[in-house]
């Protein structure tokens, strides 16, 4: 080992590189089975607790200089191997199979042990160790999952039955999702979703994950986020939900008329936590939010004007006009998509086809605190006037992805 070591790896070829890697590797699940059965006799000896240590895992720790961790796994896997069938000392002393593949073959064939006997064991390891050889660990644990299917295939369905049904049990039983109100109004949200309800947010978020063109700088925890706030937002629209969702929620935001129009005053939603003055005037581009204007006196000067609102007609002519997000490189189709001022209600803007543009939500945020223009160009279709630092001559911009559909 010491004169293969010292031997120049640069001066051999390619073949015999391959050849000596392979060697390597089988040497090394060979002294790994030594090095198990050695371990698993000084434990039944008692060597570690006749030295004075609590356990032999902690004597290893401290005899190889490894850490407690494995040296536990170096414990249980002695035991595993142990009282593991014949085949599988065999192909790991062989060295054609590593220890975490023998903890899956070990695994495995407990449970065809277990559910269809040891003839179906034995068959079982012959497949496992055969398997080995062509995959990982990883795979062969997946692969294992039904490898009754080819040692008892008569108690292969009812026992992948029984298995799903304990799988569901324990997923009925372990899933929850915690909110929890931080103090600046924020949620944290934690939990587990069963298989069924996982499958369903992915499905729903994961279109929406994707970045939206060359200048979207979110991460993707970020992009989760913007995407389950794009599904409720649509859940909210379907008005299919329980009378305490109904129709869009109406959330009442009061602020004063003149920092509204400064764009410099807070909001208070009617649950007393604040928003910022952009997030205000974002929120009332919304065909369904319900602004409450006060004046510096307290009362009421406007709450929701219909003048104000994109939605009916003027929405339907909207979508017919954008087909979607109409901010360049987006393809976010019209559900996802609010109805934006271009010139803002509160600036004094009208609500009509000229002054309203449909997008998404992150389009919608990006519009509002960026310095981005948006117009309506001489074919009434609209464009978008980028900052001066992503481009210094500022040429107009369109989406161009729903004008070919």
């Amino acid at each position: 080992m010491a004169a293969c070591f010292e031997t120049p790896a640069w001066a051999t070829s390619e073949r015999d590189l391959v050849a000596a890697l392979d060697a390597t590797h089988r040497l090394e699940q060979r002294l790994a089975a030594v090095k198990l059965s050695l371990v698993r006799e000084l434990d039944g000896r008692g060597t570690a607790t006749a030295q004075g240590a609590s356990s032999t895992a902690v004597w290893l720790r401290d005899r190889l200089r490894i850490g407690v961790g494995a040296a536990r796994r170096l414990v249980e896997m002695a035991a595993t191997l142990d009282t593991a069938p014949a085949g599988i000392r065999e192909a790991l002393s062989g060295g054609t199979v590593d220890l975490e593949q023998v903890r899956v073959i070990a695994e495995t064939v407990q449970t065809v042990q277990t559910a269809a006997g040891a003839q179906a064991a034995d068959k079982a390891v012959a497949i496992l160790v055969d398997w080995a050889a062509q995959f990982d660990a990883a795979l062969l644990r997946k692969l294992g999952t039904r490898i009754l299917d080819h040692v008892a295939p008569e108690v292969a369905d009812a026992t992948a039955e029984a298995a799903l049904r304990a799988q569901d049990s324990r997923a009925a039983r372990d899933r929850h999702v915690t909110i929890s109100e931080q103090t600046d109004g924020r949620l944290r949200l934690a939990g587990i979703l069963d298989t069924e309800a996982a499958a369903a947010v992915r499905a729903a978020i994961d279109p929406l994950t994707t970045p939206s063109g060359p200048d979207d700088t979110r991460t993707p925890g970020q992009r989760r986020h913007d995407a389950l706030a794009d599904v409720c937002r649509l859940a909210l629209r379907t008005g299919e939900l329980p009378e305490n969702g109904g129709d869009l929620t109406q959330v009442v935001v009061t602020t004063s008329y003149d920092g509204l129009t400064r764009q410099v005053g807070i909001g208070a939603l009617d649950s007393g936590l604040h928003l910022s003055a952009e997030a205000v005037r974002r929120l009332a581009c919304d065909a369904r939010i319900l602004p409450a204007v006060l004046d510096g006196g307290g009362q009421v000067l406007d709450v929701g004007r219909q003048r104000r609102l994109i939605s009916g007609p003027l929405r339907r002519a909207l979508v017919l006009r954008d087909r979607g997000c109409a901010f360049p490189g987006c393809d976010r189709p019209p559900r996802w998509c609010d109805g934006h001022h271009m010139r803002h209600w509160a600036d004094g803007g009208d609500t009509s086809l000229d002054n309203a543009v449909l997008l998404c939500g992150h389009h919608h945020r990006h519009v509002h605190r960026g310095d981005w223009v948006v117009q309506l160009g001489g074919d009434g279709h609209p464009e978008f006037i980028p900052p001066a630092w992503l481009d210094p001559e500022q040429l107009p911009r369109r989406n161009h992805y729903h004008r070919r559909r």
